[in-house]
């Protein structure tokens, strides 16, 4: 909640995720199968401790956190475990995870983060993900008639997880996904986000 007060826009929740939506958010991305899991904006690890359990010995998660207090937290908690805590923006994943993602879980909070961004960091996931990557994002059900939720395509869409505070609803993506032609300077865009 501290941080929620301090900084709306890099926080985006007042409560920590509910088990019950990690749990949603996690399941079908086969997470014991896997080799690198991304998770962007873990916040305060609610969903990254149930990333954590499926995931199979060996494999990683890298957890991209922008809030310093959150990163330092995160850090901490899992220094003895398979997570690399990175404090960067997810826009930067391209440097901060140079090598195919078998999955990324995000926890960022789209609607209060604006056009462009939203396109930088979904651009970003789509370049980074494997050949049969998957991707898991979430949304608060009273978010759902803002234009930046509107804007946000999604393949599948989970019922609404009543148990989280506020109630929200899982949006699953994989590869491949349409992408138009590289611009001559910026990379790979794609036509809609997942």
């Amino acid at each position: 909640m501290r941080e929620f007060i301090r900084r709306p826009r890099l926080t985006g929740a007042v409560a920590p995720k509910s088990p019950t939506l990690a749990q949603a958010m996690t399941s079908g991305l086969g997470l014991d199968r896997v080799d690198v899991v991304v998770e962007l904006g873990p916040g305060t690890g609610a969903i990254t401790g149930a990333i954590l359990r499926q995931l199979a010995p060996g494999a990683r998660l890298v957890a991209v956190e922008l809030n310093p207090v959150f990163a330092g937290r995160l850090a901490e908690r899992y220094a003895d475990s398979a997570v690399e805590v990175v404090q960067s923006s997810a826009e930067d994943l391209a440097t901060l995870v140079p090598y195919p993602v078998d999955a990324i879980v995000s926890g960022l909070p789209w609607t209060v983060m604006p056009y462009e961004g939203q396109r930088r960091i979904l651009d970003a996931a789509a370049g980074a993900l494997s050949t049969n990557g998957r991707f898991s994002t979430f949304a608060y059900v009273h978010t759902a008639w803002t234009p930046p939720a509107r804007r946000f395509a999604t393949v599948a869409r989970s019922r609404v997880v009543w148990p989280n505070v506020p109630p929200a609803y899982v949006h699953h993506a994989a590869h491949p996904m349409h992408r138009t032609p590289p611009p001559a300077v910026s990379g790979n865009t794609m036509t809609t986000p997942f």
